[in-house]
């Protein structure tokens, strides 16, 4: 089959398109053909080494496509279902991934397999932020930095189902307006304002309840002076850097704030987590109230152009590949 292989971190140059052989499912496993793969933040990190990962490997850790062949002691599952699966070291930038059987969720009628493995990670990740990590309430205000990609839209999206005022931070006015549409009260451009200022300035100087901040580097001091007293700080990405180390003291000095740096993987360890979860928001997406922006689709083999679409910011809702 065809694969996306790295065989020494670095650029978006190191995503190799490569012959390998197929995988073969094992006892719990099953085998699926790949119609979509997500491309998501966390292969950047693992294919420039900020996540170590052993070589060589193949990215991807969501997709979606149809059941090829089952592994002993499956059950529940049959040759055929299209299907949708996050888990860690899929290796889905490939023709074929082998998953765990358990770690799979049905696609229902009325979902794409192009839906289903742009809901998988970063659909999961909006939901545990907003209604786990710091569960939003109505009559709340939250702060989500890049209101305008994968993750941001949908958080703004769930954020706003519980009843919450959203102000979201963008870098053009055309992705300001697909925050707003997606639920987004006020949207601050970064480049030309100082979102922080702002953020007081909306909020009567009292601040957000909470911060969702996937940026780091360049936005997580600012984000400190966002929050209300007693707020939270909620880092769950780096694109912009890792952050510098912190005195927990600062905590202190700006109002007793909490700080989190939570990961997918913790909120939904158990299969019922994952049926709760998942099984949420891909029946948002059937009934129409959740809606999944799909920015663009490459081929496979142009794993590197997705990449560098996605570092330099030129992407606003999902990336996809598709072999």
């Amino acid at each position: 089959m065809k694969a996306i292989r790295v065989h020494a971190t670095g650029g978006p140059e190191s995503l190799r398109l490569e012959d390998v052989p197929a995988p073969e499912p094992g006892p719990g496993e099953l085998l699926m053909k790949v119609d979509a793969a997500g491309v998501n933040f966390i292969d950047v990190y693992q294919r420039a080494g900020l996540y170590k990962v052993a070589t060589p490997f193949i990215p991807g850790q969501e997709a979606a496509g149809t059941v090829a062949a089952l592994g002993p002691g499956v059950a529940g599952v049959h040759v055929g279902d299209r299907v949708a699966v996050y888990n860690g070291g899929l290796a889905a930038y490939a023709e074929y991934v082998v998953a765990p059987a358990d770690r799979v969720m049905s696609l229902p009628d009325g979902v794409s397999p192009s839906q289903g493995a742009a809901l998988m990670l970063q659909g999961m990740t909006a939901h545990y932020l907003a209604c786990t990590t710091y569960p939003i309430k109505s009559g709340e205000t939250c702060l989500v930095h890049a209101a305008a990609g994968g993750v941001g839209l949908l958080l703004c999206q769930i954020a706003k189902r519980r009843g919450a005022r959203v102000i979201g931070t963008a870098s053009t006015a055309a992705k300001a307006a697909l925050a707003r549409a997606a639920g987004a009260d006020e949207v601050i451009d970064y480049t030309t304002q100082d979102f922080a200022d702002e953020v007081m300035r909306l909020t009567g100087g009292v601040g957000v309840q909470v911060v969702y901040d996937s940026v780091g580097s360049t936005t997580f001091d600012a984000g400190l002076r966002c929050l209300a007293r007693r707020g939270m700080m909620v880092l769950y990405g780096q694109s912009s850097g890792p952050v510098a180390p912190l005195d927990p003291q600062v905590l202190n000095q700006r109002g007793s704030l909490f700080l989190t740096r939570p990961t997918l993987g913790h909120f939904v360890a158990t299969r019922a987590e994952l049926e709760s979860r998942a099984g949420e928001l891909l029946r948002w997406v059937q009934d129409g109230t959740l809606e999944l922006r799909i920015d663009r689709t490459w081929p496979l083999g142009q794993a590197a152009e997705a990449h560098r679409a996605l570092e330099r910011r030129a992407t606003a809702g999902k990336v996809l590949l598709q072999p």
